[in-house]
């Protein structure tokens, strides 16, 4: 057990520096934590990974606890019950429908017997919030409209994946498995007010937290552990996915600190960043089977391509439908249904269940589960490749063309001009920063780019027509 420990933290260690060697950092760590836990998985080159073991299995459920936690914690659940989390709702069932459609068109071409439909399609619908919320995090975007967008489209592609699991893969009855749901959500509001009363009735208890929270003894972050593994074994009992116990936890200890609570969210990120977090990716790395994957090419890119038909271009219709996002500019719509295609922790239980129901080989489950590796790999990738592009506004530079308002040598030379100034600008910042002792990648650039289109939009300014009536005015 500890050689396999061993390794895990040396994936987990050298992962952070091989991340910082790509140019603008454009692949998060999160990507070489996965596949350097395949290298070293049971499967791998190397097989120094067991990820069956006992042990093992804990410290990676564990840090899928934290990984959710944290994600609930960052999520406001008044977006969720606002009209954009009803529009992502309603998405996540389109998607669904059209997973099943797109499965009963395929299935038969790809192998797959009826049985494994519905598998299938909820793996379609599935967002890896939570292995997305650290790279949308990194990047800066939490506050920006992609980032507010991504947290309420992707925390309800994990969580609504999670309930169609309970229902549609469970040998229980659809009513036994409505009592147990109604069952634990009645758990967490008790522990909701318990702990809410305790705060308010038992003052010198909760100051004691608080104040003390820096202490060597850490009793708050006591009390948050506690809270994770509680609900973590009230999903065990309910028999749920663990990932809805550690969304549970998140939101109650946001509804408990509304304001947040700075001293907090540091320890958290500690104990979760420099141990359980690069943990479960790594364990869940150790668990591909990359060489049968490569096996069944038509059915690995097939996935992606589902992915992206059914996840993706879902949620671009809807950012286009809902009021409050329409705003958006394209490649802010992009960026959100490009990082709502990502998919790995649900995949992962979505096909252990249905391999151990008998619904869907071994080899297949590899094949499913490498291709929603691949998205948390090439999407970061594209998303930033987007954002460069971006800069010389090849759009803008077509229109002009389509429109006759230019030569293509000017339209050209002044697109590109443009580029040249912003990567200029670009570096000129990153040396400033690097002057200061920190890093500053591409991907925080372009971050605060939208950061300051989002607020412009969201004071009634359009960003992007102005930059166009500007450069026309240059041109003119």
């Amino acid at each position: 057990m500890y050689f396999s420990l061993f390794c895990i933290l040396l994936v987990a260690t050298l992962a952070p520096f091989v991340a910082s060697l790509v140019p603008g950092r454009a692949v998060p760590e999160v990507v070489f934590l996965v596949f350097g836990g395949a290298l070293l998985g049971k499967y791998g080159l190397f097989r120094g990974i067991d990820p069956d073991l006992e042990p093992i299995q804990l410290l990676g459920d564990l840090g899928m606890g934290f990984l959710f936690l944290k994600a609930g914690y960052e999520i406001d659940a008044r977006d969720l019950l606002g009209r954009t989390g009803a529009i992502a709702a309603g998405s996540w069932l389109v998607s669904l429908g059209l997973g099943f459609a797109v499965v009963s068109l395929l299935s038969a071409r790809l192998g797959f017997g009826q049985s494994s439909w519905v598998a299938l399609a909820i793996c379609m619908t599935t967002t890896a919030y939570g292995t997305l919320a650290p790279i949308i995090s990194d990047r800066k975007l939490m506050g920006t409209r992609v980032g507010r967008a991504v947290s309420v489209y992707g925390s309800l592609g994990e969580i609504l994946p999670v309930l169609a699991m309970a229902f549609l893969l469970s040998s229980r009855s659809v009513r036994r498995t409505g009592v147990l749901l109604v069952s634990f959500v009645l758990v967490c509001l008790a522990v909701y007010f318990f702990t809410s009363r305790a705060r308010n009735a038992g003052a010198r208890f909760w100051r004691f937290l608080v104040e003390n929270a820096g202490s060597s003894s850490q009793p708050l972050m006591r009390v948050v552990s506690l809270l994770l593994v509680f609900l973590l074994l009230a999903t065990v009992v309910f028999q749920f996915d663990a990932a809805l116990g550690a969304f549970a936890s998140g939101f109650i200890l946001r509804a408990l600190f509304p304001e947040g609570n700075e001293a907090l969210e540091g320890k958290i990120d500690v104990l979760s960043n420099g141990f359980f977090q690069p943990v479960f990716f790594v364990v869940s790395g150790a668990s591909l089977d990359l060489a049968a994957a490569t096996r069944d090419l038509p059915l690995l890119f097939g996935f992606i391509l589902a992915l992206v038909v059914v996840r993706g271009l879902v949620v671009a219709v809807s950012l286009h439908i809902d009021p409050s996002t329409r705003v958006m500019s394209w490649r802010e719509v992009f960026s959100t249904s490009a990082y709502c295609t990502m998919a790995l922790p649900l995949i992962v239980a979505i096909t252990g269940i249905a391999q151990d129901n008998g619904v869907l080989s071994a080899t297949a489950a590899s094949v499913l589960v490498t291709s929603a590796a691949l998205t948390v790999l090439f999407i970061p990738v594209v998303t930033s490749f987007v954002r460069v592009v971006d800069e010389a506004d090849p759009i803008e530079a077509a229109h002009e063309l389509a429109h006759h308002e230019a030569p293509l040598d000017e339209v050209m030379r002044h697109h590109m001009a443009v580029f040249h100034e912003r990567q200029s600008h670009f570096h000129d910042e990153r040396r400033a920063i690097h002057r200061q002792g920190r890093r500053f990648s591409s991907a925080e650039y372009f971050a605060r780019m939208e950061r300051m289109e989002g607020e412009a939009g969201d004071a009634g300014g359009d960003v992007e027509s102005a930059s166009r009536r500007s450069r026309g005015r240059r041109r003119s």
